[in-house]
């Protein structure tokens, strides 16, 4: 079966539709907290973001796979890097603000990238571990 092929982009859209919930409760509960408020990204275009990239890194795994699954892990290293460095380059106005919740803020963008970071190693090495 075809859609089989892409069950791991099923499994990271399920995956950050829980964690974005889950982070978007726990903003909801706090958001009578400064420390939570008035932040320069919006916690829908980080999730947006990651959630992209994620899925564009695990449609590219699977395109190698079929080619050669030898080079799978150095494919998700390359575009791991590639993703790190244009997350750093979103992150450079979170780094030049003068605002006083800035830590909050640099806290929440790294939780969200460790936790995309994850989804994507898991998924990663369902991948490899799957002999078809």
């Amino acid at each position: 079966m075809k859609l089989k092929k892409f069950q791991p982009l099923l499994e990271v859209f399920i995956a950050a539709i829980l964690c974005f919930g889950i982070h978007n409760l726990f903003f909801y509960y706090n958001q009578n907290n400064p420390n939570y408020q008035h932040f320069n990204f919006s916690l829908t275009t980080i999730y947006g973001f990651f959630l992209s990239c994620s899925l564009l890194i695990i449609l590219i795994l699977l395109f190698v796979k079929q080619r050669s699954i030898d080079n799978v892990g150095f494919t998700f290293l390359f575009a791991t890097c590639l993703k790190i460095g244009i997350s750093f380059a979103l992150l450079m106005p979170i780094l030049n603000s003068k605002t006083s919740n800035i830590g909050h803020e640099k806290i929440n963008f790294f939780i969200v990238f460790a936790i995309f970071l994850t989804i994507e190693t898991v998924v990663t090495i369902r991948i490899l571990n799957n002999n078809q």
